[in-house]
């Protein structure tokens, strides 16, 4: 197994992600290499309709609401961890997407990943950690998540 230098965990909030944290952290400690988390909105509406949709206007403070309901359970994980501000990255868009961008950017060497994995590959087709697999140009760990 190579020697990791720079591994990146993707979390979400689910009940299963702070599992995927610890075994992430727990991973880095035995390379001795730093962690990186990285958390990617990807549900929160964004107000801003290039169409002229028409929306609420109470929709932009329920959208502040919910980013800041992120942030915190996003700051409160990382400081749990005792992961470094410099290596936390909250962002929105696509998750895959945005999981490989910044694993490139940030010259990650292993991405890990949670995965609901109930039946096999199969489960896998249209998921975010397949995604991270097919389009990472570094290796990719997937914690397989048990009900």
């Amino acid at each position: 197994m190579p020697q990791y230098q720079n591994i990146l965990v993707a979390i979400d909030f689910s009940e299963y992600g702070m599992e995927v944290a610890l075994k992430a952290k727990q991973l880095a400690e035995q390379f001795n290499a730093p962690l990186n988390v990285l958390h990617v909105l990807d549900n929160i509406p964004i107000p801003d309709t290039p169409y002229g949709t028409v929306i609420p206007l109470d929709t932009v403070d329920l959208t502040n609401e919910l980013l800041e309901i992120e942030k915190k359970k996003f700051k409160q994980i990382c400081d749990q961890l005792n992961i470094d501000p410099d290596r936390r990255w909250l962002i929105w868009g696509e998750p895959q997407h945005e999981i490989t961008q910044t694993a490139s950017q940030e010259k990650i060497d292993l991405i890990i990943v949670g995965s609901h994995g109930h039946h096999g590959l199969a489960i896998l087709v249209g998921s975010t950690a397949k995604g991270v697999l097919y389009h990472a140009n570094c290796d990719v760990l997937a914690i397989h998540l048990r009900d």
